[in-house]
């Protein structure tokens, strides 16, 4: 099998869609999967190395860390050319996506698309709701002629199934739990932030519009005073709301931007409870990262977190955009330790049983079943010429 990737995001960039396309490469490269990738250069050209094409990109003016693709198609078409790819798989509607849906269609080969984000969500808090309609209508015509699509749970299935699309298919996402593990719980975290409040709390993402983080700051702010010696407030992340949001935040708040890795690891083993009020999620990495990290998790009742946060059991769920449910649902865990550990345990369970190598093995397997049902497909045309 030979893959050609379509992507507006990828590494260094720091989001759940380039994350999980970045473990996909490295999959495929595991199993000996020749592939190319097109993805919009965020960083110096050396900083890319095969298969990584990097097209020439320039900020987004909606959300300058996104990039906007410009593609070069006569280029991209000698690569593809070249590669002769047996399926295109398309990780974007848009400029780069674009390019591969041309391809695909001119030359008549197999091409999926991965569904990861609801735009017509994100277009409500940019002040764009009346131009849904016509996002629907685009999105419509783009998978159209897709072999497959792939959402990453039953939530965005159901919604994409709700707008009339077809051929759905469920691409969930995996962990690393040995990575993400209760055993980087460390003492270490609370000496580097100075924090000696008996409750550790933690977001991790973008401060963005989108992720409701209005419903956050105002949780931080309204929390009652008896209760704002009891937390501490890590939030680890970066986006367009961060200055509003720091400037707005009370003491026991410290903002640390992004984090990698071993550090991020130990950061969630080592609160108390995380706190996610984003309800425009087609799945929620984080909130899986958080339940491997043995840690419970504060979400709302909307969106792909639904999938993983079982309420009572691996979680706690809240009505969406209400601050006063969010300091509710604190103030009772602070009286509730064991309950926390209870369902902190069972959400580490749930992510035991999600491996990438299962989830990408599936995948390929899905990749495999596209690729030969095409070839079936081409039989009853070419039996008169034999």
């Amino acid at each position: 099998m030979r893959l050609a990737l379509f992507t507006d995001t990828f590494l260094p960039q720091t989001n759940g869609v380039s994350l999980t396309l970045q473990r996909l490469t490295t999959h495929l490269n595991q199993r000996g999967i020749e592939h190319l990738l097109f993805s919009p250069k965020s960083a110096p050209e050396d900083s890319y190395a095969d298969p990584i094409r990097p097209i020439t990109s320039i900020p987004f003016f909606l959300y300058p860390e996104c990039r906007l693709a410009l593609p070069n198609m006569s280029s991209i078409q000698s690569e593809l050319k070249a590669f002769r790819p047996d399926l295109l798989h398309l990780a974007t509607p848009f400029n780069i996506g674009l390019c591969g849906l041309r391809y695909a269609r001119k030359h008549g080969l197999p091409h999926v698309v991965s569904y990861h984000t609801h735009f017509d969500r994100y277009l409500e808090y940019y002040r764009m709701k009346k131009i849904v309609p016509l996002y629907w209508k685009y999105m419509k015509w783009f998978h159209r002629s897709c072999d497959a699509t792939f959402a990453p749970s039953n939530e965005t299935l159901d919604s994409l199934q709700t707008q009339g699309f077809q051929r759905l298919k469920l691409w969930s996402r995996g962990i690393d739990c040995n990575l993400y593990t209760p055993k980087k719980r460390s003492h270490q975290v609370r000496d580097r932030y100075g924090i000696t409040a008996p409750l550790l709390l933690l977001y991790v993402g973008r401060v963005a519009p989108e992720k409701d983080i209005n419903t956050l700051a105002l949780a931080m702010q309204e929390l009652p005073e008896s209760m704002q010696a009891q937390v501490h407030w890590l939030i680890v992340g970066d986006g367009p709301l961060l200055s509003e949001m720091r400037a707005q935040a009370p003491q026991n708040v410290t903002f640390t931007g992004y984090k990698h890795g071993e550090e991020l690891a130990q950061l969630y083993a080592s609160a108390d409870l995380f706190v996610f009020p984003s309800s425009t999620e087609t799945f929620g990495n984080v909130v899986l990262e958080a339940m491997a990290s043995g840690l419970p998790v504060l979400a709302v009742n909307e969106g792909g977190v639904k999938d993983l946060v079982t309420p009572g059991r691996t979680g706690i769920i809240a009505p969406p955009r209400s601050p006063d449910a969010f300091i509710r649902e604190i103030c009772a865990c602070i009286e509730q330790p064991q309950k926390l550990a209870a369902m902190g345990y069972e959400g580490r369970q749930l992510a035991l049983g999600r491996s990438w190598e299962t989830i990408f093995d599936g995948l390929i397997r899905d990749y495999e079943e596209i690729i030969e049902n095409r070839r079936f497909d081409l039989i009853p045309a070419l039996l008169p010429l034999v």
